[in-house]
């Protein structure tokens, strides 16, 4: 019996269609173009409206990814939403994503792993295909992120966004995940956290994001080098082999120390946090989706993504496209 790998066979994405910019900011608060971007990188953000939920992003972005890869939505055996911020507590938003397409019976879920949340839907979509169970299965990273972020706090609500990814994965004999890993340590929770929870129907503790902004930049560059070498190593591969880096989009600082610590030139690196801003699990799928569509992603390359976010979870995912 052959190999079985899964293979992106369609990406997509969606922005919200509220654009805010640095000097949108500056007129609200007391920053300025020049201090976000050069602490940053991101020059603007795009914000959902009130009536707009992660599901509704998904919608979107999952539709231009079967649009691409040629597929209806009643050929999927599988959705999985990686997401931060569920349309509410229950049911999952993979299952109201489900119903939106106008798709049923397949199982539906929903994966917490907050920025890392994509790649972790990835690895685990790939471990479901090799079992050669499933021929078809959507993965989206969708996130309404901006409705946890303090906007009177400028050290954090200038650093995140709205936005969905999606990628339509395909049983195939001819590689495409070649391998993955991931990783968590909960010890590291309290440096990047919304420690907010529902308690007898009213909201219990501060739900709106806190951080450690050193102590995450210091962990993140660490586990972002560590993850991309192990999975290079398990594929008996060097960093030479990667033609694109597609990191977690947080900071332009923490991408540039990532691909200096991998060797890697920025121009071998797929950015896109100055336009998006951070959206969490829906970053790596965004990018992913603009470097398809613009031609930079050729047939044959070698990509890697990786991704650190709260819990502190982290992880990577190396492909052949």
């Amino acid at each position: 019996m052959s190999k079985i790998y899964s293979r992106i066979l369609g990406t997509g994405s969606y922005l919200p269609d509220q654009l805010v910019t640095n000097a949108d900011l500056a007129e609200k608060m007391q920053t300025s173009d020049e201090w976000i971007t050069q602490r940053t990188g991101i020059a603007k953000r795009y914000i959902a409206a009130d009536n707009q939920y992660a599901s509704d992003l998904a919608l979107h972005a999952a539709n231009r990814a079967l649009e691409m890869a040629g597929i209806s939505a009643d050929q999927l055996n599988l959705i999985i939403v990686a997401t931060t911020t569920p349309d509410m507590v229950f049911p999952g938003t993979a299952c109201i994503l489900q119903a939106k397409l106008g798709a049923h019976g397949m199982p539906a879920f929903d994966i917490q792993a907050v920025c890392s949340g994509f790649v972790y839907g990835l690895s685990i979509a790939d471990q479901f295909m090799r079992s050669g169970q499933y021929e078809h299965i959507l993965v989206v990273g969708a996130e309404v992120f901006s409705r946890l972020v303090d906007w009177q706090d400028r050290s954090t609500c200038v650093l995140f966004g709205d936005g969905a990814g999606a990628v339509v994965l395909k049983r195939s004999a001819t590689p495409g995940i070649i391998t993955s890993a991931l990783h968590a340590d909960g010890r590291h929770a309290g440096i990047l956290s919304v420690p907010g929870c529902i308690q007898g129907g009213s909201i219990s503790g501060r739900p709106v994001l806190q951080m450690d902004g050193a102590a995450v930049f210091k962990f993140a560059v660490q586990v972002l080098e560590e993850v991309s070498r192990e999975v290079l190593s398990m594929a008996d591969m060097d960093q030479s082999s990667i033609d694109w880096l597609i990191p977690h989009q947080a900071n332009i600082r923490i991408i540039q120390a990532t691909a200096k610590k991998l060797s890697l030139p920025m121009d071998r690196v797929i950015t896109t946090v100055d336009k998006h801003a951070n959206t969490s699990a829906a970053s790596i799928p965004l990018a992913l989706d603009v470097a398809v569509r613009d031609g930079r992603i050729q047939q044959g390359q070698h990509i890697m993504l990786a991704a650190v976010g709260g819990g502190f979870t982290w992880g990577a995912v190396l492909l052949q496209w």
